[in-house]
Order: structure tokens, then sequence, then C-alpha cells
């Protein structure tokens, strides 16, 4: 049985928000989402722990703090490192992905450049996340 998720998508495009707005909207799929436009105001979210997300979905090329030193500051806290972390970015860069493997990343997802084949990912990533059974302290 799957679950509507609360999800908080750290993302500083202003278009990246609205397709990933779009993509659920479109598969009609009732999940919450937030929006952090940075790590210090994803930061500043988590602070309160009943606005605690299901999953995060972070962009690795962010101003302020970048997506793996947002990682690692999760990683390193021991209220929120329980929480699943995806990586959606353009990076395909192979040093970001093993080091956000090494640090505990849940998922890594390139975002491809045709929105259908964005759809398809998206849908994938938050059917999983639905059906899986997610810790809540």
């Amino acid at each position: 049985m799957s679950k509507n998720l609360n999800i908080l998508l750290i993302e500083d495009n202003l278009i990246e928000i609205m397709k990933m707005k779009r993509t659920i909207s479109f598969l009609k799929l009732d999940h919450t989402l937030h929006e952090a436009k940075n790590g210090e105001e994803a930061l500043e979210i988590l602070k309160d722990k009943s606005k605690y997300p299901d999953i995060i979905l972070l962009d690795l090329n962010m101003p302020k703090i970048s997506g793996i030193e947002f990682l690692k500051i999760i990683k390193d806290n021991d209220a929120l490192k329980h929480i699943p972390v995806i990586i959606l970015t353009t990076s395909d860069n192979q040093k970001d992905l093993f080091e956000c493997y090494k640090i505990g990343v849940s998922g890594y997802i390139l975002k491809p450049l045709k929105y259908d084949d964005y759809v398809h990912k998206i849908g994938a990533v938050l059917s999983y996340w639905s059906i899986n059974q997610l810790k809540k302290i």
C-alpha cells in the first residue's frame, strides 16, 4: 500500500521547482512538496521536528551550501540522518557520485533533458519511496 509523502525539495532553480510541481500534478500524486532554495533554508525548516520530511530531493549545485556539504550536515546529525536523501542533478561527475554514496545518499538521479523522461524518473522514485517502510521519529 502506498502512502502520501512529505517531500522536501532543495533546489535553487525556479524552473526546476515548477517542473517538479508540474510532474507531481501530472502524475496525480497526492504528495506534499515543501521547497527550500538553498541548504541554509532547508536547515531552518528541519529545525522543526514536526516538519521532518519523508524524503529529501537535493540538487548538488546550489549557492551558500553545496548539495554535498548539505548531505554531510544531514548525515552527521543523529536527529536527521534517518531521512532518505535523493540527489537530483545534472552532474554526471563520477567524483560527485562516489562522494555522495560515501556520505550516505539513498539515490543519485540524473535530471534528463526531455520532460517525458523526467516524469518517468520522478514517478519511479516517488513510487518507490511511497511504498518503502520509512522510519518515523
